[in-house]
Order: C-alpha cells, then sequence, then structure tokens
C-alpha cells in the first residue's frame, strides 16, 4: 500500500455542547454525523438502550461504555501507527488485547486489500450541513472506499449497524460533494474482544439508499427543539 495526497483535507476544532459534539470550520459550526444520529434514534431503539442500562445497572453501563471507548481509541491509533510506518508487526507480539485486535484488522482486513491512502483521520464536511471524521479514506480492492474501523463486546448482524451504514453514507456523500469524487463504496472492518474479525461492505444502490436516508436524519435532527445550539443547517 502507499500513501496518495490526492486531497487537501481541512483542519478543523471539535468541542462537545451538553453532551452533542461539533465541528468548527472558522465561523462555521456543524454538527457532528455521529450527534446527529444519536439525537434522532428511534423510540424503539431509546427504548431498547434504556432497557439494558436498566438490566445491567447505570454504573456498570457506564463501565462498559469508557472501556468500550478507551479500546476504541487504543485499537484505532495502532492500525493508524502501523500504516504511518510508526510500527512494525514485530510490535504486535506481546499478547495485548487492543494489539491483538488492531492486528486481526490488519492480517484479514488491509493487508493485500488496501492499495492506497488519502487520508487518515480525514475531517470531512458538507457545507452548511454536518461535519465527521472518517477512519480511512482511500483504494480498497480497486474501488475508492471510505473505511471505518470498529470494536465490539460480541459479533454483529447487519441489522444491528445501521447507523454504521449511515455514517458510511454521511462520509461518502460529504466527500463527493466537496472534492468532486464519486466514492460509491463504504466498508467497516471490526474485530471483537474475542479476536473475531468481520467486514461488512455497501457499495453501489445500496449506499446511495444509506445517503438518503442519513439525510432524512438530518433533516428531523433540524426539526427538533432543543438543539444545544443556535443553528439551523440547510437540508
Amino acid at each position: 500500500m502507499k500513501w496518495n495526497n490526492k486531497f487537501t483535507y481541512p483542519k478543523s476544532t471539535r468541542s462537545l455542547k451538553n453532551g452533542f459534539r461539533q465541528y468548527l470550520f472558522g465561523d462555521e459550526k456543524l454538527p457532528s454525523v455521529t450527534s446527529i444520529l444519536q439525537a434522532t434514534k428511534s423510540e424503539e431503539d431509546k427504548a431498547s438502550l434504556e432497557n439494558w442500562k436498566q438490566r445491567v445497572g447505570h454504573k456498570e453501563a457506564n463501565k462498559i461504555k469508557t472501556e468500550a471507548s478507551s479500546r476504541g481509541t487504543s485499537m484505532h491509533s495502532y492500525i493508524e501507527d502501523f500504516l504511518r510506518g510508526r510500527i512494525n508487526e514485530s510490535f504486535f507480539e506481546s499478547n495485548e488485547q487492543y494489539k491483538n485486535m488492531a492486528k486481526e484488522i490488519i492480517d484479514k482486513g488491509i493487508n493485500g486489500k488496501l492499495e492506497e491512502i488519502y487520508g487518515m483521520e480525514t475531517t470531512l464536511h458538507y457545507p452548511e450541513k454536518y461535519a465527521g471524521t472518517a477512519d480511512l479514506v482511500g483504494i480498497y480492492q480497486g474501488q475508492e472506499t471510505i473505511i471505518d474501523f470498529k470494536q465490539a463486546n460480541k459479533p454483529k448482524k447487519t441489522d444491528y449497524i445501521q447507523d454504521y451504514f449511515l455514517q458510511l453514507g454521511a462520509y461518502t456523500l460529504a466527500h463527493n460533494v466537496v472534492y468532486k469524487t464519486s466514492i460509491t463504496s463504504g466498508v467497516i472492518l471490526l474485530c471483537t474482544v474475542d479476536n473475531l474479525f468481520q467486514d461488512f461492505k455497501i457499495d453501489g444502490a445500496e449506499l446511495i439508499m444509506y445517503q438518503n436516508l442519513f439525510l432524512g436524519r438530518l433533516k428531523k435532527f433540524n426539526e427538533l427543539k432543543n438543539l444545544p445550539w443556535h443553528y439551523k443547517t440547510n437540508v
């Protein structure tokens, strides 16, 4: 694989306000993709999450969430360091969970499949609408693709990761609009804590469907009366 600085991705700053993340581009404030999805969850999804918290206890739920966040951050860092050439395969010889998970994704999802890297931890934005951070943009199995790395406590079914696909829809749409590209592929590379690797791909008409579904969620977000900052995006 090789690096290709084909695009100049912008720098931005991020901040949290009332639990919602926003991106700052000069004077423009844009809601994050994840905040939009969080704020517009269905009542069924909200009830399911609350039932889980009640079942395990709020203290344990917060602990699980914190551990998952830390695990994901470490795993992402190891993958990025490897792809940037800061570490090599020997780094992963120690039997540490985060390293093992990163190595599974590298061995089974990246090596021999990722051909070029345009950017990592790439800030993407759709002007006046939204912004987010894609883990990787590049050429994957012959196609320009946006890739997100995910970790999980247990294997996932596609029905459980619809928000992951909506994220890919949002990122690819923003990239295509701003950089005049025609990215038609999005990939999730996931590893569980038990080192089970999974990959999920959406492309073509299915990706366009998720782009449109995300725009629907954005419209719903703009209709909320308790937005944590004073603006409305254009839909």
